[in-house]
């Protein structure tokens, strides 16, 4: 399988979205969950998907949202895909059709890929375990992307970044990758050298 999707997530200023625009970015990630450093509101969310070029996905990243709040968001900010990065339910996927789907796990020595399974999405995100949701810097063996391909389409994601994105690419074969915090100077704000 081709890697399709190459996703900078965390993207909370214009010219970080800019760059990664201009640096071969298919996708950016606008995270909406409160909780989180790389959060952005509406507002910002607009002002930046406002001057992205066409062809660009907008992936609105939630953690155990109400869906009417995603439905109304994705809407609002135009976004081409919901990412959902918290214990949602193969139901709670389900009602958010037609809505393009994502759906994050969190990869842990119990992580079952069967899991995937249960699901019906777009694709799946399988990031390193930690603390909180996404941005962890850490990575997780690869090689269990590998392995849960045969559930459906793969992004990588947990830190990824220049030194290593090529390895995991290898051992994975996924169809897409996703950078964030590997990427930043500080939590939400890139380094354009690294993007």
């Amino acid at each position: 399988m081709a890697l399709e999707v190459i996703k900078i997530c965390g993207i909370t200023r214009v010219e970080d979205a800019l760059q990664a625009a201009r640096d071969g970015a298919t996708a950016i990630g606008l995270n909406f969950y409160p909780g989180s450093p790389r959060y952005v509101n509406f507002g910002m969310a607009a002002m930046i998907r406002a001057v992205l070029p066409a062809g660009l996905l907008k992936v609105g990243v939630f953690v155990d949202e109400d869906a009417e709040r995603i439905r109304t968001t994705a809407r609002a900010v135009g976004l081409d895909v919901v990412q959902l990065h918290g214990q949602e339910t193969p139901f709670d996927c389900e009602t958010l059709a037609p809505l393009r789907v994502w759906k994050a796990f969190r990869v842990t020595d119990e992580f079952d890929p069967a899991r995937l399974a249960e699901y019906s999405c777009e694709a799946f995100l399988l990031d390193a375990a930690g603390e909180m949701f996404g941005g962890t810097g850490r990575t997780f063996p690869w090689g269990i992307a590998r392995a849960a391909a045969k559930y459906g389409k793969i992004i990588v994601a947990g830190g990824l970044e220049g030194s290593n994105v090529g390895e995991a690419i290898r051992q994975a074969q996924p169809w897409g990758v996703d950078a964030s915090s590997r990427l930043e100077r500080s939590p939400g704000v890139k380094d354009p050298a690294k993007v």
